[in-house]
């Protein structure tokens, strides 16, 4: 018989992938355990490498902190879009706790500069996560939110790193900033959230599509459809953990050694020998963050 904890704490690890791959997008800063502890439980099932990505200052410098200490660990440094308007207006639910009092454009332009600084250094190899979220943040925060990404886009190409975008219900408006801004060489749709269609225009773009635990669930038919017609040279996978823990665990916490799941369940969509599909992911990945 199983127990109440059983059935809500940390899902079973899964069987070890043949091929190595890296969870592309994960925060270790927002899961139970130590990161020697998470990089372990990962890479005893294949998992040999993470992107750590940070939501805002004090997150991104943690993340740059974790990626020079630890040899698998890569890290991604940006404002998440929610972020943006918050600096700006001010909010008490900001990503490390902390209540935000409104600081107007001179405070979203100062913690830019610092996501800047943090961009430079050797163990960042991603901007991001940034974008746009019309989900969370209504239409008073929509310009903040494309103010901020421009800068993103700005400081990948400056610094020369991958941008990871977070797209939320605003597929339209992310790439035609894109378009007007000048993509940077290597774009990384985190947990990608479009259609099939959009899927191709990203492709003919040459944009990398990461796809997270949620194309798993009964109800992203869409995200199957996308995947089925994503190239298989531009596909990567990932966790968002402690988020979208994958089915048959949905509802349960996230960590990287979860992958195995997300790229089982992705390598049947795709008709793809599991092996085949991790090779590919593993060699997307390094390409994609250049490490």
């Amino acid at each position: 018989m199983s127990s109440k904890k059983d059935a809500s704490g940390p899902p079973p690890p899964p069987r070890p992938l043949g091929v190595a791959v890296a969870d592309s997008h994960t925060h270790l800063d927002m899961q139970e355990g130590s990161v020697e502890e998470a990089l372990a439980k990962a890479a005893s099932v294949g998992v040999t490498t993470v992107v750590q990505v940070g939501c805002d200052v004090p997150g991104s410098r943690w993340a740059a902190e974790t990626a020079a200490a630890h040899a698998a660990v890569w890290a991604a440094v940006a404002l998440h879009p929610n972020e943006a308007p918050r600096l700006v207006h001010g909010d008490p639910d900001g990503w490390s706790g902390q209540r935000r009092a409104p600081g107007g454009r001179a405070a979203l332009d100062e913690a830019l500069e610092q996501i800047d600084a943090l961009a430079a250094l050797p163990q960042v190899r991603a901007v991001g996560e940034t974008g746009l979220d019309y989900f969370r943040t209504g239409p008073e925060g929509v310009e903040e939110q494309q103010y901020s990404f421009r800068r993103h886009v700005g400081i990948a190409k400056e610094r020369g790193k991958a941008l990871v975008i977070h797209d939320r219900d605003a597929h339209e408006d992310v790439l035609r900033v894109l378009d007007e801004e000048g993509a940077p060489d290597r774009v990384v749709f985190h947990c990608y959230s479009g259609d099939a269609a959009m899927a191709k225009t990203c492709a003919d773009k040459g944009y990398y599509m990461s796809f997270a635990g949620n194309v798993t669930f009964k109800n992203a038919q869409p995200l199957r459809d996308a995947l089925a017609v994503a190239p298989p040279e531009l596909i990567l996978v990932e966790t968002d953990a402690p988020f979208l823990t994958p089915a048959p665990y949905r509802g349960r916490p996230n960590a990287p050694y979860l992958i195995p799941y997300t790229l089982r369940a992705m390598a049947q969509v795709k008709g793809m020998d599991e092996d085949e599909l991790a090779a590919a992911v593993a060699a997307n990945t390094a390409r994609a963050f250049a490490y």
